[in-house]
């Protein structure tokens, strides 16, 4: 609880003095907080580094994985034909020609009528699909009633009314593709259909042609056309031009992910690089200069370049630069590739001691969440910065304990002053009284 204090009422600026004093008194903990603000910038520096460690360490995993270098990248030569390809798939090359894709069943009748017209004498219609009649019953025999009765028999059917001159012509359609699908759709027994001949187009199947070999398909889709291997053709890949399907690896992929490494190490390197310099001009350094674990880091970085049996991965592309970044040169990856492709993924293997490998090591041992060196680093500063400001807040209740101390002090002083003052103020007036009577 803070003390009263009179100020002022002698000419003696108690508060004013205790401010000063206090703020000398508080030096100390100023010092601790600004002590704090620059532990909590290292400290998120280290945190910002560890996280792209174990982004890094991810990344190298994923690209050292045998999967990665056996994957296989499906192209075809037509953008009305796409392609998909599993794990399953294996390397293939196929040339075809599509001479139909698949369609719904279709049939329309011709006469328009309005939507409330009867065009239905009886109660049902006879559905025929594959040899097979199923009755759909019509409780309204009006154009829209024999719509819903379609739409609602979940016979695979959709009826739709098309606007046509004065009113409006019946089409009913299979939901599903196919030559299956093909139907016919007429009153049922005992009734008739007042909506003119119907006009029919005929579904079909998907079909290709692969030289003496003819495949077709209910969809547009052929699913597993060869193992693993899905193909999708489209209304404009119709006719006698040649497509052309392959299934292979995919070099520029395999090197895009290899460069996509070695980048995200070099934004490591280059920013372990601006926190740890120290620029002689202006006597400053990174907020890292001089942190062990960070110069360790970075040595291990640049090391995992270096294979174990004392080879290089120049051969492929890697190397490092007198500026102690790593360089990729996609032009010699992919020659290498090209002429050993098992080769150079084993130079990359994380089952063995490949680069990936190595570097998803290094990741792994500075960030891992439980035993990560640089993890441990940034616990030991967390300790650290809840131990500054336990002494901050320490400090405030020392301060506060101080201010009531001062204060209390100048109160009693500023009393005894005014109380003198009154005293001289009395004893001044006494005397000048008896002056007055003895003259």
């Amino acid at each position: 609880m803070a003390t009263a204090q009179i100020s002022g009422l002698s000419g003696f600026d108690g508060a004013s003095l205790v401010d000063q004093l206090m703020q000398l008194e508080a030096n100390t903990q100023r010092s601790l907080q600004t002590k704090v603000k620059a532990e909590q910038t290292v400290l998120s520096t280290l945190q910002s580094l560890n996280t792209a460690l174990s982004k890094l360490a991810e990344q190298a995993k994923n690209l050292g994985k045998a999967e990665t270098w056996n994957a296989l990248t499906p192209t075809s030569s037509s953008t009305a034909v796409t392609v998909i390809a599993d794990k399953t798939a294996a390397a293939a090359q196929l040339d075809f020609t599509v001479s139909s894709v698949a369609r719904s069943h279709q049939q329309a009748w011709n006469d328009p009528r309005a939507l409330t017209d009867t065009v239905l004498t009886g109660t049902t219609l006879t559905l025929t699909r594959g040899g097979t009649s199923t009755e759909i019953a019509v409780a309204d025999g009006s154009l829209k009633g024999v719509m819903d009765a379609i739409n609602g028999a979940d016979a695979g059917l959709r009826a739709t009314a098309v606007r046509s001159g004065t009113g409006y012509n019946l089409l009913v359609e299979s939901t599903a593709t196919g030559a299956a699908e093909r139907f016919t759709l007429e009153a049922g027994p005992g009734g008739s259909l007042a909506l003119g001949q119907p006009s029919t187009r005929e579904a079909t199947d998907a079909r290709l042609v692969l030289g003496a070999l003819e495949v077709t398909s209910a969809t547009n889709t052929f699913e597993d056309l060869v193992p693993g291997l899905d193909v999708t053709v489209s209304a404009a890949a119709v006719g006698t031009t040649p497509v052309s399907v392959t299934v292979a690896r995919d070099p520029k992929a395999l090197s895009d992910s290899v460069k996509a490494l070695v980048d995200a190490a070099n934004a490591i390197l280059t920013g372990i690089g601006s926190q740890t310099a120290y620029d002689s001009k202006t006597g400053s350094g990174g907020q890292l200069l001089g942190d062990s674990t960070v110069r360790a880091l970075r040595n291990d970085l640049l090391e995992s370049i270096y294979p174990a049996d004392g080879t290089s991965l120049a051969g492929v592309g890697i190397q490092v630069d007198r500026y102690g970044k790593l360089v990729f040169d996609a032009d010699a990856f992919a020659s290498a590739y090209a002429a050993d492709p098992a080769g150079v993924a084993a130079k990359f293997d994380t089952a063995g001691n490949g680069f990936a490998a190595r570097v998803e090591k290094v990741g792994k041992d500075y960030s891992d969440p439980y035993t990560g060196t640089l993890t441990a680093a940034i616990t030991g500063r967390t300790a650290g910065i809840d131990r500054l400001e336990d002494s901050i807040e320490a400090w405030s209740v020392r301060l506060e304990l101080r201010r009531n101390t001062l204060s209390r002090q100048f109160t009693a002083l500023e009393v005894a002053l005014n109380t003198m003052n009154s005293q001289s103020s009395w004893l001044s007036s006494q005397l000048g009284q008896l002056s007055a009577n003895n003259g």
